[in-house]
């Protein structure tokens, strides 16, 4: 196995601090004045805190060593913090979100009927068209605009609030900060990037139970059960195969390196395919190095989905502390 990869990735991963409790101040990129009442959280987990009046926060990550700390506030793009080497609050600077919407006001029939029109694409993109994004409801749909005529091949969102979703299939209310949504109609192509945040609903116990089944079936054959299985070196117990071009099956050690820290990273960037009783997926990288963990986290930034996993949405989304056991 290849064990060692370059410094750099060293002096740039995640794992890097000294203190498991986070300390920092949340503030307006170019006012600098604070931002009250922001979202600091773990990307796709339940764990998480607001600052204060101040902009001051605290958060313990001792739970979460590996995931970069994420703010969010209403009118303001993400950022996401992986340096934690600071003893002092660590200053955080969130950029405002500035859309040029030129003012389009919806009243007219006709702009109506766009509206839901994009509304319905929409949905059918983010949510996904899986029997979960059936049960699945946007509770805010109001606050999400379209740029209408500016263009036509491409429908653009946007989301000044986050966007709250309840998904009775698997019994969570979602709270997604949407920075960018694209879809490109010519070629069938979606973008879209944010974050997320979990909580799970409150239930009897029979309801529970159908959860429960819900959940589990929507994690077999995810992205989250195949890095979980990787990062286990389980791949062929847990029924999934990996093959090149060629369809050389690929073992632990051809796709994966570590660094001295034992930290995992993703490099094949030739690309391989995914198959699975469910279906078939191939992963191309976008960087040569993708990090993930045992928790089924990765760098999504680095990955490119096509086929069934990259047909899941937020609706068959999971948090990382999910277990199936």
């Amino acid at each position: 196995m290849r064990k060692y990869i370059l410094l750099f990735l060293i002096i740039s991963c995640y794992t890097v601090g000294y203190s498991q409790v986070v300390r920092g101040i949340v503030l307006d990129e170019k006012t600098k004045t604070p931002i009250s009442f922001a979202s600091v959280y773990f990307n796709g987990t339940f764990a998480g805190t607001i600052s204060d009046v101040n902009g001051y926060f605290e958060l313990n990550r001792s739970e979460h060593t590996s995931m970069p700390l994420t703010l969010s506030a209403i009118g303001y793009y993400s950022f996401n913090l992986t340096d934690f080497s600071s003893s002092k609050p660590i200053p955080v600077y969130l950029k405002p979100k500035e859309y040029e919407l030129k003012g389009t006001v919806v009243k007219s029939k006709s702009l109506l009927r766009i509206r839901m029109r994009n509304l319905r694409l929409f949905k059918e993109e983010f949510l996904g068209l899986s029997d979960n994004a059936l049960r699945c409801k946007i509770l805010n749909d109001n606050d999400i605009t379209f740029n209408y005529y500016a263009d036509k091949d491409t429908l653009k969102a946007f989301a000044l609030k986050p966007i709250l979703i309840e998904n009775k299939a698997l019994g969570y209310t979602v709270t997604y900060y949407l920075d960018k949504f694209e879809y490109y109609r010519k070629n069938r192509a979606i973008f879209f990037k944010g974050n997320i945040v979990f909580k799970a609903d409150e239930a009897t116990a029979d309801k529970q139970k159908v959860y429960a089944e819900n959940r589990r079936e929507t994690y077999q054959g995810s992205r989250m059960h195949f890095f979980r299985t990787l990062s286990l070196n389980d791949l062929i117990i847990k029924g999934f195969t990996i093959t090149d071009s060629t369809f050389k099956v690929l073992k632990l050690k051809d796709i994966v390196v570590l660094d001295p820290k034992d930290n995992r990273y993703l490099n094949y960037p030739a690309g391989f395919k995914i198959s699975y009783s469910k279906g078939t997926s191939y992963v191309k990288q976008l960087k040569k190095y993708v990090f993930f963990d045992k928790t089924g986290y990765f760098d999504g930034s680095g990955i490119n989905w096509i086929g069934d996993m990259g047909e899941q949405r937020i609706a068959d989304w999971l948090p990382y502390e999910y277990t199936n056991e």
